[in-house]
């Protein structure tokens, strides 16, 4: 499956959201991450995302069946590409 994280955070949790982050995808935009995933990745960075957050912080996850169903327009400068190898 496809998945694309998004996360507004306090700023004393940012680093740490995008560490777990970026161990299962791929850092694209502030705040923005995607990639491949299967069912079990997803649970596992679900799990340690929710242990690193406050309640008043807010994580989305975009679920997808894959990239094929996705279409991505972007305006200004691309930061990164998925699948790109960090």
């Amino acid at each position: 499956m496809y998945v694309v994280m998004v996360y507004d955070v306090s700023v004393d949790r940012v680093a740490k959201v995008l560490q777990i982050g970026r161990r299962y995808l791929t850092w694209v935009q502030n705040s923005v991450l995607e990639g491949e995933l299967s069912p079990a990745q997803l649970a596992r960075l679900k799990a340690e995302v929710a242990k690193a957050i406050e309640p008043t912080d807010a994580v989305r996850f975009y679920v997808l069946p894959s990239r094929a169903v996705l279409r991505i327009d972007t305006l200004g400068q691309q930061k990164n590409e998925p699948g790109q190898i960090l």
